[in-house]
């Protein structure tokens, strides 16, 4: 029987699964396991600047709002931190506004500053990003096809190199959180040859950064006894929400519910399968 792994790296379009040796069997759960033995202050961050739309991508917050939502409903506290032009899509996804901070793009300097300031407002037990484009050792922030993405990319992976409780979410390699392997990464040849440098305590791989977001979830469903997942009806209203507000499929660019190339249903059946196998 599939566990939940499993699920969120079928379908796996980019070659991430290459990397599960590398993670432990059950990275998801280690990862739900290491949010429930860190309560209190969660900071989520999440937010990819897709270059040909001009636009912020589909992947990232809906898995960041099942992710928060799942932890508010354990007694956390939630709030978000994203690029300015990716706020309004946490906003119609449902998100206070005042639990999403607006990172600005500076030097690493100002970043660093900004930062700390950040981190003391908040005062976070633990940081999550998902589908968050981290730098890498030269100090750019490239998408996957190698572009640089800089000038639209706020440098908010410094809340991560100042933080000891981080868990980071992604699919390609350029995420924060895939310095946990940075070695690795470049030997898979469909994945990208510059990736992030930023580590993370807890990494959780999958074929869409979302899906991993639910895996997450799911574990934390199975550890602690309640239904955590949302219902596929809820979860296809927020993303509409968020391509009705702008967001974009990450491969085509295209302002539709898609994400990462793959329909709303191929999706919402991801979510049904995670919610039937930790229900059953």
């Amino acid at each position: 029987m599939a566990d939940i792994e499993d699920i969120v790296l079928r379908n796996d379009r980019r070659g991430i699964a290459h990397l599960r040796g590398a993670v432990p069997d059950d990275f998801c759960t280690q990862a739900a396991q290491f949010a429930l033995d860190h309560p209190g202050r969660v900071l989520i961050a999440t937010g990819f600047y897709i270059l040909s739309a001009g636009a912020p991508e589909s992947d990232g917050p809906p898995g960041a709002i099942v992710l928060g939502e799942a932890l508010e409903s354990l007694g956390n506290y939630v709030a978000y931190v994203t690029d300015a032009h990716t706020v309004p899509i946490m906003v119609a996804g449902g998100v206070p506004e005042d639990h999403v901070f607006a990172f600005p793009v500076m030097s690493w300097e100002e970043s660093q500053t900004r930062a700390q300031r950040i981190l003391e407002e908040v005062n976070p037990d633990l940081l999550i990003a998902i589908e968050r484009c981290g730098r890498t050792r030269s100090g750019d922030y490239l998408n996957m096809r190698g572009q640089d993405i800089s000038q639209w990319t706020g440098k908010l992976d410094a809340l991560f190199l100042s933080h000891e409780a981080t868990i980071g979410i992604g699919d390609g390699g350029n995420e924060v959180g895939m310095g946990s392997l940075y070695d690795a990464i470049p030997k898979v040849p469909t994945l990208v040859r510059d990736p992030c440098d930023v580590p993370a305590t807890h990494l959780v791989l999958a074929a869409v950064s979302n899906w991993g977001g639910y895996g997450v979830v799911a574990a934390l469903s199975r550890l602690t006894g309640k239904r955590l997942l949302p219902s596929t009806t809820d979860h296809a209203r927020i993303i509409r929400q968020m391509a009705q507000q702008g967001a974009v499929d990450g491969i085509t660019g295209v302002r539709e519910p898609i994400v990462d190339g793959f329909s709303l249903q191929e999706n919402l059946a991801v979510l049904q399968e995670l919610r039937d196998l930790v229900q059953g």
